[in-house]
């Protein structure tokens, strides 16, 4: 019930108005039942003449008073009439219920997503670098959809709870003993058949943890099915996703098990109780046979409710631990939130200095105290070994790393100073992997920014020596580039990712091993770009090519967490030498 909970207080508007709209219509169907019992009693007792009811009980009924009072002749027809416009009416008011539960289960599902998504971009780097994505895309995907499974079965599980409450409103003003003694009973079956819900909601936990772990392992694998496949390893990929989807078929048995048994269960239980009142109203209590009726129909439409309600919370157990899990991972996140820095607005006029900065990893260090200078407008590479600290020095510039000892200084300002989201606008960055979208050249390039025109996009092609090949193709810019760019060459992808990142005009342009997917050619051609464009912008290159060294005003080798400025006067022998 506290996930329930937890929705009516998110949604109070829909809520209100969905309970609302279910309560008028339990009591309308309510009120509308109780027209059985003099009808039923006209046709048992034959005592009506013209349609009108002289039997001495039911000339109290409430009904028939109330008729009376409004200045109606309570004949079979206008019993029928109420009958009929209470099933009407109820109808229409549980229309309106559904219709707001369906609106708000859409809204559960997107207002959790965008949730989860808005907490993981707050969230500082290093909380991503520990995240598995395929855990990330289960909670973005599968939770919310279980989770606004949840809000249905909870809200539905409401309705037939208020249904509930008039048909035992209604059993009451009929015979009060006969009602609690099935309540009772019904109860005792309930408490009984608890055992199927605890099942379930142990299965529903067991499917939500297998789920994270299988559409990890199956991000992992989709991510690497070149390889395997080159390798002849594919198999490996099959057994470790069949030991997990077995895994999930368990969970999945138990669940659907567990709804079986209660259903099979719950079915025959309340017949039983059915058929035992009819004998013990007729034979042992000795009611009348329309009262004995209505007030089955009555109980048996209790019954059914209550076993409704059992179901319906059994399926919300079910999906709860959806709902919790995506919220653990948001809460997660949000204690992760990263800092957006100073309220000072950068500015790049002189150049970025890194003094006296140390970081480490997991308490193994990879920079001590290092100093290195990137003056404006002019290109810095950084070499060195793999796990030297180059990538990380460029997280520490970025502001997506804080160093742990030390200062960044922008044009003399320490970068904590700084508003983050301002300074990051101002650069552009080109990654090592391939990040391109399944869509056109034109969106790749501009992420659909709005400010952004086709003029701007042409230019960010011929700039990153990308025009020649895009103007080529069948639909220019507009052309599709495949999943993660598989219609294109390696190198043109490469020049694409670097056009998205001039695209904007950044004041800092990083480049990390942003050429190394180019042929010799396409190397020099883009370092002729680059060395055109480093006075107008700001250059810092990780690179492992002697091409991007030679047109390098600084080189900085990185090596034992220091940074050793090199001359600038650099063969490709010395280049090789010193990594």
């Amino acid at each position: 019930m506290r996930l329930l909970i937890r929705f009516l207080k998110a949604y109070p508007k829909q809520s209100i108005i969905v309970l609302l709209a279910l309560i008028v219509a339990g009591l309308v169907e309510g009120i509308s039942l109780t027209a059985l019992l003099p009808m039923l009693s006209a046709a048992v007792e034959q005592s009506g003449q013209d349609g009108i009811f002289l039997g001495k009980d039911q000339k109290n009924h409430y009904l028939v008073q109330a008729l009376r009072w409004i200045g109606l002749s309570p004949s079979i027809g206008m019993l029928i009439i109420v009958l009929v416009a209470g099933i009407v009416l109820r109808s229409g008011f549980i229309l309106i219920a559904k219709k707001y539960v369906g609106y708000t289960i859409a809204r559960v599902a997107t207002d959790l997503r965008l949730s989860l998504l808005k907490a993981l971009l707050s969230a500082r780097w290093l909380f991503y670098l520990k995240q598995p994505i395929g855990m990330l895309a289960n909670a973005m995907s599968t939770e919310p959809d279980r989770a606004s499974k949840a809000y249905l079965h909870g809200t539905t599980m409401l309705a037939a709870m208020i249904q509930l409450m008039a048909y035992i409103g209604v059993a009451l003003t009929i015979s009060w003993k006969a009602t609690v003694a099935y309540m009772i009973a019904s109860l005792a079956i309930l408490f009984v058949l608890r055992y199927f819900v605890r099942m379930a909601r142990k299965a529903g936990k067991r499917q939500t943890k297998v789920l994270k772990a299988l559409l990890r392992q199956l991000t992992d694998i989709l991510q690497s099915v070149k390889p395997l496949k080159a390798m002849g390893r594919e198999d490996l990929a099959d057994r470790v996703i069949s030991t997990e989807t077995i895994r999930l078929n368990k969970a999945l048995e138990r669940q659907v098990l567990s709804k079986e048994a209660l259903k099979a269960i719950q079915t025959p239980a309340f017949m039983g109780l059915v058929g035992l009142g009819f004998y013990v109203g007729l034979v042992q209590w000795r009611m009348p046979a329309a009262e004995v009726m209505v007030l089955l129909l009555l109980l048996s439409r209790v019954m059914t409710s209550l076993g409704k309600v059992q179901s319906l919370y059994q399926n919300m157990a079910v999906c709860e631990s959806a709902y919790w899990s995506l919220q653990a991972t948001i809460e997660e996140a949000q204690r992760n939130v990263e800092p957006l820095g100073g309220e000072l607005e950068p500015t790049l006029m002189r150049g970025i200095r890194l003094e006296n900065v140390s970081f480490s990893y997991d308490r193994k260090p990879v920079l001590r105290a290092i100093n290195l200078d990137i003056p404006a407008a002019q290109l810095t590479t950084l070499i060195g070994f793999s796990g030297a600290g180059k990538t990380t020095v460029v997280d520490l510039i970025i502001g997506l790393l804080n160093p742990q000892s030390g200062k960044i200084l922008v044009d003399g300002v320490d970068l904590s100073q700084i508003n983050l989201r301002s300074w990051r606008r101002m650069i552009g960055y080109v990654p090592q992997d391939n990040l391109l979208l399944h869509d056109t050249v034109l969106y790749n390039v501009t992420f659909g920014d709005p400010s952004l025109s086709l003029a701007d996009a042409e230019w960010a092609l011929r700039a990153a020596g990308a025009w020649e090949f895009v103007s080529s193709l069948p639909q220019g810019m507009e052309t599709v580039v495949g999943e993660r760019g598989a219609r294109l060459s390696g190198g043109q992808r490469q020049r694409i990712m670097i056009a998205r990142a001039l695209v904007h005009r950044p004041k800092l342009l990083i480049l990390d091993e942003a050429t190394s997917a180019l042929d010799p050619e396409n190397q020099r051609a883009i370092c002729r770009t680059l060395e055109s464009l480093k006075n107008e912008v700001t250059i810092l290159a990780i690179s492992h090519q002697p091409a991007m060294v030679e047109i390098a005003d600084r080189v900085y080798q990185l090596e034992d967490g220091q940074a050793v400025l090199s001359s600038s006067n650099w063969s490709e022998k010395r280049f090789v030498e010193a990594i």
